[in-house]
């Protein structure tokens, strides 16, 4: 036995005896990742909470869980005190708008005729500004109650003042959970509805962190038994201390099969610079400090060849580098292969 640049000759006879056994590589898919369960997720830009505008009681639901909904369509109704004495100081400073337009027309005029001192003006000009900052200050109060310009309009034409309000979806969603109850007094700002946009979905990875290096954003994401792909959008930047693994995070088209809060196996492509993806037992690595290497069979021993790992679980690992499925990858007897090449470069 010698050793020559990581090499280590071993006849036939020697290798039995170590117990070395050697396997081909095995050509990984289309170069992907071995399967990494995932968790899918609403994307959190997706969710909103539809929340009481004001205080109030609930009178009738409109929807249940799961249901789809439309934009402006009604959800939740609410009897409400508040939101009779919003309509109503809505009603005084529209009013009071009015009749302070009148008087600084009315002023303005008399001014241009010398019958009224520039005071006077002035007073009605000031007292004009402030009815309208208070008008359209109540105006924003209705619309934040869910009031829209046009029944808003109608209130101040007809004056007729609703004990009742209707909370409605601001897009096309799903209900997600629905937080209150007929009879339930809430107060405002409080949650009612849950509302998600379910597509796209988040599929949420946990890599080991040996495994996170080849894995890019951008790169193609593929869910066994769902046919449309999704891409990577965040590999995290930190690592979980408990499990040793890096989030990454991938988008994923819906249309309808997934649903949040399901698992799922996915593979994920990795960017190689070009060369081949092999599937080989994870005994088969031999770790140097940060260097990947295998031991490949050669005429009369084996050499040690640097390969990249790109992902791993407990059996299998998925590798690049220079070889392919026609070598014999040392399985077992690393133990002695590797003593066999401590010995000999102790003894250089």
């Amino acid at each position: 036995m010698s050793l020559a640049a990581d090499e280590v000759k071993v006849s036939s006879a020697q290798a039995q005896t170590l117990g070395i056994r050697v396997v081909h590589p095995v050509s990984s898919r289309t170069d992907q990742t071995l399967p990494y369960p995932a968790q899918i997720v609403i994307p959190t830009p997706q969710l909103w909470v539809v929340s009481a505008p004001v205080a109030g009681m609930v009178s009738n639901l409109s929807v249940a869980r799961g249901d789809r909904v439309n934009s402006g369509q009604p959800l939740v109704r609410l009897e409400s005190p508040s939101f009779v004495s919003l309509q109503r100081d809505y009603l005084q400073a529209f009013a009071q708008d009015v009749l302070a337009a009148q008087q600084l027309k009315r002023n303005t005029e008399l001014f241009q005729g010398n019958a009224v001192p520039l005071r006077v003006l002035e007073t009605s000009q000031a007292e004009a500004r402030h009815a309208s900052i208070a008008v359209s200050e109540r105006r924003q109060m209705l619309r934040l109650s869910g009031l829209s310009d046009a029944a808003i309009s109608r209130l101040a034409s007809e004056t007729a003042i609703a004990a009742t309000l209707s909370v409605a979806s601001p897009q096309p969603a799903t209900a997600i959970e629905i937080v209150v109850s007929p009879g339930q007094r809430v107060e405002q700002s409080a949650p009612l509805v849950k509302l998600a946009r379910l597509s796209p979905l988040w599929a949420e990875i946990a890599i080991p962190a040996s495994s996170v290096r080849a894995i890019r954003p951008g790169a193609r994401v593929e869910i066994d038994g769902y046919a449309t792909p999704g891409q990577v959008v965040l590999v995290s930047e930190t690592t979980d201390a408990a499990t040793q693994t890096i989030l990454v995070r991938a988008e994923v088209p819906n249309s309808g099969e997934l649903r949040p809060g399901q698992t799922a196996a996915v593979r994920i492509n990795f960017l190689s610079s070009g060369e081949s993806a092999w599937e080989i037992p994870y005994s088969a690595l031999v770790r140097r400090g940060e260097a990947t290497l295998v031991f490949v069979a050669i005429e009369g021993g084996f050499r040690l060849a640097p390969v990249t790992l790109l992902a791993e679980d407990q059996e299998h690992v998925v590798v690049s580098g220079a070889i392919t499925d026609k070598d014999e990858v040392a399985v077992s007897g690393i133990s002695a292969l590797r003593g066999i090449l401590l010995r000999l470069g102790a003894g250089e």
